[in-house]
């Protein structure tokens, strides 16, 4: 039996049954679909999550209060109270720290924030005036909180555009108007470019007003969250990380590094720990779409098993007038890999469309992991190998006479 009489053999048994075909095929289609989908989703994820940290500031380290170590946290940066406004001026001041462009003190809180009938719960940052340089903050109108600001404990601030439409509507230029932050009024003076993201760090849904106005008049501490370093060069990261943490331990009269009461991370940090909790996320999908290729392919072994009983008395007539057992083999097999590799097929336009659909309407990146649809194609012809070879071994196997007298 040549090629074209095996294709057209395995064609002709197929369509025989077209439902039955359909819906061995699916089980296919899905796994297939599923596998290359989700794959492509978490790596879109990945790059969004990474897109969004690397668009808070390029060679940024951050001082955050308390001592965070691998399995325990002495103390979390939302209760310790380590950090103040004096270390960020002192770390800016310091002439020895040449390769430092430029140093942040910041403090973060949720608050209530209201324009006329509008409000909304949102991000509240005390900020100085390098925060825009170190986080590559960018105005689209207006400008952003300057010194004077900060010593005069101004009751200005800068919205992100997100905030600004929510408060005033989609398109308003906020530069000007009044709003309100826990009963407290303050003048818009610019509004920041979206950088897009989501979540905790969207820098889309924010508020930045002086950092003395928030420490004083809003919020009434004598601390700050966090202290934002930008680095001139990438390659003095850990050289800087170092210095300022010694530094910062000279200055705070500890005699024990490992005592430390603050951490120091950069983006990298950061950056390495999202990536692998999304790839840990993307391969555990990815196994979990693999299922129902398992599942799709005892469904075709179960349809050609099906197929073997009820073509047995064709079986036993081949063999009767002389086809080999390999022939029999070979003619069962092909079509179980015909119907896995329709499928795959079938699957992979299934699985890219399902990924971009997905991706256009929330807003990821839409990423196509090749490497993924080859394996599925792959694994699909595998299955077909896999799960065909018992059939077309028990149709093989089949003794002529008794296959004739089958009813």
């Amino acid at each position: 039996m040549d090629f074209s009489e095996l294709v057209s053999s395995a064609f002709e048994a197929l369509t025989l049954n077209k439902l039955r075909t359909g819906l061995a095929t699916l089980g296919i289609i899905i796994g297939i679909g599923s596998v290359i989908a989700l794959v492509s989703l978490g790596q879109a994820g990945q790059k969004a999550v990474e897109t969004q940290i690397q668009s808070l500031g390029s060679n940024l380290l951050t001082i955050i209060p308390g001592t965070v170590r691998p399995g325990n946290i002495q103390s979390a940066s939302g209760t310790s109270t380590t950090l103040t406004l004096e270390d960020a001026k002192a770390i800016a001041d310091n002439r020895s720290f040449t390769e430092i462009q430029s140093v942040s003190g910041e403090i973060l809180r949720r608050a209530q924030v209201v324009a006329g009938r509008n409000n909304t719960n949102t991000q509240v940052v005390g900020v100085m005036p390098p925060y825009q340089n170190v986080h590559n903050l960018t105005m689209q109108n207006g400008a952003f909180i300057e010194g004077r600001d900060v010593s005069g404990q101004g009751k200005v601030a800068v919205l992100g555009p997100t905030t600004a439409s929510n408060l005033f509507g989609e398109g308003v230029n906020p530069v000007g108007k009044i709003i309100r932050i826990n009963k407290l009024s303050f003048r818009v003076i610019g509004e920041t470019v979206s950088k897009g993201g989501s979540g905790f760090q969207n820098q889309d849904e924010i508020v930045f007003i002086p950092l003395t106005t928030a420490q004083k008049q809003l919020f009434g501490v004598a601390f700050i969250g966090s202290i934002a370093i930008a680095v001139k060069n990438p390659e003095s990261m850990n050289d800087i990380r170092d210095r300022v943490g010694y530094f910062l331990i000279a200055r705070h009269k500890i005699a024990d590094p490992a005592n430390a009461d603050f951490t120091i991370f950069s983006q990298a940090d950061v950056l390495g720990a999202a990536q692998q909790i999304t790839g840990i996320f993307t391969t555990l999908l990815g196994g979990i779409a693999a299922i129902s290729l398992l599942v799709g392919g005892i469904g075709i072994m179960n349809i050609m098993l099906v197929t073997v009983t009820e073509r047995t008395r064709e079986i036993g007539l081949r063999k009767a007038l002389g086809a080999k057992k390999q022939t029999i083999i070979t003619q069962f097999l092909f079509e179980a890999i015909m119907l896995t590799f329709a499928g795959g097929i079938l699957g992979m336009v299934l699985g890219i469309a399902i990924s971009y659909i997905i991706s256009y309407f929330i807003n990821l990146p839409f990423i196509l992991v090749w490497s993924s649809v080859i394996l599925a194609i792959v694994v699909s012809g595998g299955i077909g190998i896999l799960f065909g070879w018992y059939p077309a071994r028990k149709a093989a196997n089949l003794s002529p006479i008794e296959a004739l007298r089958y009813e």
